[in-house]
This record gives structure tokens, sequence and C-alpha cells, in this order.
């Protein structure tokens, strides 16, 4: 099953994953997207978009308007959630313009702790 992690990691911490897959030439077994607050991730991931991820979750590429179609909205808000996901590399754009959620499973990470 291929799954995406979305996790909150600051800058310096993802930098420092990286660089421990480098020295250990040793890969993750899936893709991360990572935002630098939980504020952030929540500000990207509004209920509405996470119903399009929803909808989106493998069922291979599809247009704007069949998009809002499988999830009962209209296509002009679809269009800007699409965007959005667009922007923070969460949705990717196929060759002939449609858009692809290409994960199965969606895994959200972070931590929160005393202050």
């Amino acid at each position: 099953m291929k799954t995406v992690v979305l996790d909150v990691h600051s800058l310096d911490e993802a930098l420092s994953e990286t660089a421990g897959v480098m020295k250990t030439r040793r890969g993750e077994r899936h893709a991360r997207i990572s935002f630098a607050t939980p504020e952030l991730l929540w500000k990207v991931l509004t209920a509405k978009r996470w119903e399009l991820l929803k909808a989106l979750c493998g069922a291979g590429p599809a247009s704007i308007r069949e998009s809002a179609r499988r999830v009962g909205q209209d296509v002009k808000a679809v269009h800007g959630d699409v965007t959005a996901l667009l922007d923070a590399g969460i949705l990717d754009r196929t060759r002939d313009g449609r858009i692809e959620f290409p994960y199965e499973a969606v895994k959200v990470e972070f931590l929160l702790s005393a202050a």
C-alpha cells in the first residue's frame, strides 16, 4: 500500500533526518510531507480539503469537475482547495491537466507536549 505521512517537523529536524538517511543510505518506506507547525498543517488541511483527499485517495487522476462531484461541492470551491493542495505538494497534476492524489493511505503524525 502506497502511504504518505503528513507530519510536523521544523526545518532543522527535517534536515537532520535527511542527513541520517544519506549517511545510512536507507530511505523511508513511505513518502513524507512535513509542515513547520501543527497550525500550518491544519490551515492547509481544512475539513473540506480532507474530504477531497479522502475522495481522491487511491482513485487515480480526476478532473476538478469530477472531484467536485465526488465531494458534493461546487467547482469553484474545489478549484480553490485543489490549488492550495497543489501548492502544498499534497496533490499532483498529471500531464493531461487532471489532479491526482497518488497514495492509497494517509497517516498524520505530530506530537503535542506540555509547554
